[in-house]
């Protein structure tokens, strides 16, 4: 079963990343661009059939690898098959 972890720096963290994403933009012509935030996604395939489970499993690898609590905040869902 797939699993997506997104992983966001916490309001209020500095984001240097998302800053050049959002200069960059406005410099080829993108206007209107508010505060920009960068993040990351972690697809993980795991072995369990059970929605519920898999998401405990995802949360707890995120909880103890994936996002750093102090500055990180972190989703996790499971996608839909289109």
């Amino acid at each position: 079963m797939k699993v997506a972890v997104t992983v966001m720096l916490k309001d209020g963290v500095l984001d240097p990343q998302g800053r050049a994403i959002g200069q960059a933009l406005t410099t080829l012509g993108f206007g209107g661009i508010g505060e920009v935030r960068a993040g990351k996604l972690i697809e993980l395939e795991l072995a369990e059939t059970d929605p519920e489970r898999a998401r405990a499993r995802a949360t707890e690898m995120a909880r103890r690898l994936l996002a750093n609590p102090v500055i990180e905040s972190f989703s996790v869902h499971i996608p839909t098959e289109a």
